[in-house]
């Protein structure tokens, strides 16, 4: 198991926007996220900051994001909630942050 803890900051016209999407995810793209072994997957809003944490339980973690992707659904709930961040004209979204300090 691996866990992951990623930042980033949302356009502030689409904070709204952005935890409307997530309160009201898709039953779809639900099952996709468990389906591609990621599990205790959680979202935090401060202001325009976002935070997630997840953990993978996979084998193959590049494999199973190549999965995910080849899910048309998943590309267009993409297209609704990949705009609202900072970076998207770029194409950068999340950061990776470092853990410094876990206890089970």
């Amino acid at each position: 198991m691996k866990r992951f803890c990623l930042y980033a900051r949302l356009k502030s016209d689409k904070v709204d926007e952005y935890a409307t999407l997530h309160h009201n995810c898709w039953e779809e793209i639900r099952r996709i996220i468990k389906e591609c072994n990621i599990t205790h997957y959680s979202i935090s809003l401060r202001g325009d900051e976002v935070y997630t944490y997840y953990e993978y339980v996979g084998e193959d973690y590049d494999a199973d994001m190549k999965k995910m992707e080849s899910y048309p659904i998943m590309w267009e709930w993409w297209s609704h909630t990949r705009p609202c961040f900072v970076g998207h004209e770029e194409g950068k979204y999340y950061e990776d942050m470092d853990e410094v300090f876990y206890l089970e």
